[in-house]
């Protein structure tokens, strides 16, 4: 017999409620007030449709800022000495990861170098006004992966220059969005809480129902189930469960943890092929796709601890997805959320909480007129 799932997958769990009940707020522990639910009809029919809130901007082009080379790579790389805003407090490290508090939320940071700059031919940085760095990665195609980051990390532009010039924007949000007094406040708090219209399985898929390899790409090219009312950068998608909600999510239940471990054999990493492969045909349509990585452990041990565990796992099947089937790592994103959102409600050890969770979240972070 199944067991009962649900449990404390707060947030990240609305296509599990019934009916039209309003998904839980996730990782927002504040209880002020929220707007009401707007009545939107269906999810919009594409990513166009999707964005039809957002009022069209000139990006410009990532390079077009002139920077002042510098040698040394900036503190940003190591998470360890990141500036932060006032009131993010590191509560412990492990290896290089941190673990912080802010606004009664803790959660996990490391950094994307490693996946970043494996292989590349040149790596080197600048100096650009307002406290921002751009990081520009080459490599031996002669692809270029620029990404300007502001003083505390948070990619606020990332693009791959193909060798012919051509830039696609893989990630971009407007900096005004950022308050420098509250750059880490839940964008979802300006959000109505969240109805969810469709049945569950049209907004989660189970890896383990799937039964036709291609399922995974007819699930992954659907749109967001809400319209977007601006474009988050990467890490507001991560640090928002309301945010996260807005698209929908791949669980690899197939796709098993040792007790512990962050570990991926031979043997599961071939369970990637199917969402892999649908992966390289969407950025075969549109080479500016983003996928976030969720990572997930059962709750036993200690939630700081576990933090850090699923932050490895996720990483663990970025570094497969990349190195098995090819997918740019630029394409990827990874967070760990622990124990937080257990998909089977126990406090004992559990295969199926040893997991990781994709979405695609694209239109949450890029314009759509970047894929044309």
């Amino acid at each position: 017999m199944r067991k009962r799932k649900g449990g404390k997958e707060r947030g990240q769990n609305a296509g599990k409620q019934q009916g039209n009940q309003p998904a839980q707020q996730g990782e927002n522990q504040a209880e002020a007030p929220k707007p009401a639910p707007v009545e939107e009809g269906p999810p919009p029919t594409d990513d166009r449709a999707a964005q039809k809130e957002i009022k069209p901007e000139k990006i410009a082009p990532v390079t077009e800022e002139k920077g002042k080379r510098v040698e040394r790579a900036p503190d940003i790389e190591d998470v360890r000495r990141r500036p932060r805003p006032q009131g993010a407090n590191v509560v412990r490290e492990f290896g290089d990861r941190v673990i912080l508090q802010f606004n009664n939320q803790t959660f996990v940071e490391s950094s994307d170098a490693p996946r970043m700059h494996r292989g590349a031919r040149n790596v080197y940085y600048e100096d650009l006004s307002g406290d921002r760095t751009r990081e520009i990665v080459e490599r031996d195609n002669g692809v270029r992966i620029v990404t300007i980051r502001n003083r505390y990390g948070d990619v606020i532009q990332r693009s791959r220059i193909a060798p012919d010039g051509r830039e696609y924007v893989l990630s971009y949000v407007d900096e005004r969005n950022y308050d420098y007094d509250a750059d880490w406040r839940d964008p979802g708090d300006d959000l109505p809480p969240m109805r969810l219209t469709i049945p569950q399985e049209e907004y989660i898929l189970d890896s383990e129902e799937v039964e036709d390899p291609d399922d995974y790409y007819t699930f992954l090219e659907r749109p967001p189930v809400e319209r977007v009312q601006r474009l988050y950068s990467i890490d507001e998608v991560k640090r928002s469960a309301r945010v996260r909600d807005i698209a929908r999510r791949i669980d690899l239940d197939t796709l098993n943890f040792e007790f512990g471990s962050a570990s991926i054999s031979d043997t599961e990493v071939q369970k990637l092929e199917g969402v892999a492969n649908a992966m390289d045909k969407l950025l075969k349509k549109n080479p500016a796709e983003s996928f976030l990585i969720e990572g997930h452990t059962d709750a036993v041990g200690r939630p700081e601890a576990n933090l850090a565990l699923s932050d490895r796992r996720a990483e663990a099947v970025a570094e497969a997805l990349t190195n098995a089937f090819g997918i740019p790592p630029e394409n990827l994103t990874t967070q760990g959320y622990g124990e937080e959102y257990l998909k089977v409600n126990t406090s004992g050890p559990n295969r199926e909480n040893r997991r990781v969770a994709i979405r695609r979240i694209t239109p949450l972070v890029a314009p759509v007129a970047s894929a044309q």
